[in-house]
C-alpha cells in the first residue's frame, strides 16, 4: 500500500518563514524612511509659502525686514511646529510629530539665492532666481528629506 503525503514538511515551512523574515528585515526600514519623507514633504510645502513673499520684497528693492517680519512666519501644521525667517530671507521650519528621536525638534531651511549664491540684505532690488532646500542650517538627516530637498 502506498502512502500519499499531504501538506508541507517542517523544513519547507521553516524555509518560508526565513524568507518572510528576510523580506521584512529589508522592507520595514525602507518603509519607515519613506513614511518620514512623506511627512517632511508637508514641511517643504509650508516653507514654499514664504517664497513668493520674500521674492516680492527682494524685487521691490525695499529694505530687508527684521527677522520674523517677512509676513509668512508662525504657521504651524501637524508636522511643522513653527516657521521663522532671518534678515536675509532664509526660512526655517522646526519639525514635530514626525519621528520622535531622529527628526522632531530639528530644522529644515529654505535659502534664497541670486546667481547661485545665498542672498543677503545687501542684494535688495535683485531677482531671486533659485532656492536651496535643505542647505546650511538644516539639522534633519538627509535620508529623511525628500529627494528634491537635499541641499540643491
Amino acid at each position: 500500500m502506498k502512502h500519499l503525503s499531504s501538506g508541507f514538511t517542517l523544513l519547507e515551512l521553516m524555509i518560508v518563514v526565513a524568507i518572510i523574515g528576510i523580506l521584512t528585515a529589508v522592507a520595514v526600514p525602507a518603509y519607515q524612511d519613506y513614511a518620514v519623507r512623506t511627512k517632511m514633504s508637508e514641511a517643504i510645502l509650508a516653507l514654499a509659502g514664504c517664497r513668493t513673499t520674500i521674492t516680492e520684497v527682494y524685487l521691490s528693492g525695499a529694505t530687508a525686514p527684521a527677522p520674523n517680519e517677512w509676513g509668512c512666519e508662525g504657521n504651524s501644521t501637524k508636522f511643522v511646529a513653527s516657521i521663522t525667517t532671518d534678515g536675509n530671507g532664509v526660512v526655517t521650519a522646526t519639525m514635530q510629530n514626525v519621528m520622535a528621536v531622529r527628526v522632531d525638534g530639528r530644522v529644515v531651511t529654505f535659502i534664497p539665492t541670486i546667481s547661485g549664491t545665498p542672498a543677503t540684505a545687501a542684494d535688495m532690488g535683485k531677482t531671486i532666481n533659485g532656492w536651496i532646500c535643505g542647505g546650511n542650517g538644516t539639522t534633519v538627516p538627509p535620508n529623511f528629506l525628500p529627494g528634491s530637498c537635499r541641499g540643491l
